[in-house]
């Protein structure tokens, strides 16, 4: 099996998984690496509600299989009162049995969230993404300054992680400069995980 950077998000209205194809694109540019998108379901409070194993579009279910055998991760979210959305931490509190074997240790891990406004918590939900993968013992990866991109942008962009400001009503399209910052993301993910991989040494 080639080795794959599993791009994993929930999104409610479409800019948490625009940013997250962007991503996947920047993974691509890494000779050897392959990009895989995978979302969770929402959480219903109807207790008795259940959805189909596959859903009608877009990208597939995550498994758990899917997480343990990625050689990294890049995690996105809306921001839901400065933390991820309900979603993706039910899917991450079921990743138990992973955390016991280790499964995750020593892989680069990155972040990317989604707000309506500027200071709609960006940073707080990056923050709080990044500590569940640090107790799986990931190898926790930001963007750096050399991406001139980080001084530019009057839009989302932080260093550490992707982010896109989309407006009240999810009218605002992502930047060029986000763009950029969220493929430089996931090309530096993959050539992280490149070097750490086994089989390309």
């Amino acid at each position: 099996m080639a080795p794959y950077i599993l791009v994993l998000y929930y999104s409610r209205h479409g800019a948490t998984a625009a940013m997250a194809h962007d991503i996947a694109r920047g993974v691509e540019q890494v000779t050897g690496m392959e990009a895989r998108l995978r979302t969770v379901p929402p959480v219903s409070p109807d207790t008795e509600a259940s959805l189909e194993p596959i859903p009608d579009q877009g990208a597939l279910y995550c498994s758990l299989e899917d997480l343990r055998d990625c050689s990294g991760l890049v995690l996105g979210s809306p921001t839901r009162f400065g933390n991820m959305a309900a979603p993706l931490k039910h899917f991450l509190d079921s990743t138990s049995s992973l955390w016991l074997n280790g499964s995750l240790i020593d892989k680069p891990a990155a972040v990317f969230t989604s707000t309506g406004s500027m200071h709609g918590g960006q940073e707080a939900t990056l923050l709080s993404m990044m500590t569940p993968l640090m107790h799986h013992g990931m190898v926790m990866v930001g963007l750096p300054y050399s991406e001139p991109d980080l001084m530019q942008t009057r839009s989302g962009g932080t260093p550490y992680g992707a982010s896109h400001v989309a407006g009240a009503d999810n009218s605002l399209s992502i930047s060029d400069e986000e763009q950029r910052l969220n493929q430089a993301l996931g090309k530096r993910v993959a050539n992280i995980a490149r070097a750490l991989a086994p089989q390309f040494k």
